[in-house]
């Protein structure tokens, strides 16, 4: 396994990252948020079913799961299933991020930020980075998700942010779609993940790239498959091993 170093990355005129296993624990989605979701799903759509948000998302998932579009509880189930198996069907994400919202306003859970994370997203749009967000979860629930972490507000240190809809998070077009949106040149973008194969998509047209691997475990286990090489991404264990010459340097 490469060891990590402090990196150096020069010409970098905005900054996409990731949020799981990035900005913030795996854990906290997988132990907090998506238990949160699957609890309270079936309530909340059979209160909610005649809203119009609510609605277009359960005639999506009808149509993806070829299911009459007024068997509620057929589709209630699909999106369970959904959530077990962690699928990126957009119509789950939003549905979850409207849950969430229920669970971040009344204060049943807060989201997890890495303290490097947090410190540095505020340091690189202090120097004047614009900032965004790339996650397979819904744009609405990043919003929310930023809005209410354990360090407070950090919502108003980003520009912009995607999601599913721009494209999946292993192909090379949703990078293309992100670098048309930022009217960037690739080479000038930074894209952040924990992930090997977003980081190969975005390395692919052009992007500067950082892995981030931030446990021992992680590290074994990327290490144990063959054939894998941390060559094409610098590696980094936190956000402050992450040194960017700021724009007007």
């Amino acid at each position: 396994m490469t060891s990590t170093n402090t990196i150096e990355l020069k010409n970098v005129k905005a900054i996409v990252t990731d949020i799981e296993g990035t900005t913030s624990s795996i854990s906290f989605v997988k132990e907090v948020l998506f238990p949160y979701a699957a609890k309270y799903l079936a309530s909340y759509i059979e209160q909610h079913q005649q809203d119009d948000a609510v609605k277009t998302q359960l005639k999506l998932t009808a149509n993806a799961a070829h299911l009459d579009d007024t068997d509620l509880p057929a589709i209630i189930q699909t999106l369970q299933a959904w959530i077990a198996e962690d699928k990126k069907a957009t119509p789950l994400k939003t549905l979850q991020g409207l849950i969430w919202e229920t669970g971040y306003r009344q204060g049943d859970f807060k989201a997890h930020m890495y303290p490097d994370a947090t410190q540095c997203l505020k340091s690189w749009h202090a120097d004047g980075f614009p900032l965004y967000v790339y996650s397979s979860g819904s744009v609405y629930a990043q919003k929310l998700f930023f809005g209410h972490t354990e360090d407070g507000d950090l919502l108003p240190l980003f520009q912009g942010h995607f999601d599913t809809q721009i494209g999946a998070k292993q192909t090379a077009s949703a990078y293309e779609n992100i670098q048309r949106a930022l009217d960037l040149p690739a080479e000038h973008i930074v894209f952040l993940s924990d992930i090997k194969e977003e980081l190969e998509a975005a390395k692919s047209v052009g992007f500067q790239t950082v892995w981030l691997i931030r446990d021992q475990e992680t590290q074994d286990a990327i290490s144990e498959q063959s054939g894998q090489t941390t060559d094409a991404h610098p590696v980094v264990s936190c956000f402050t091993d992450i040194h960017i010459q700021p724009p007007n340097a």
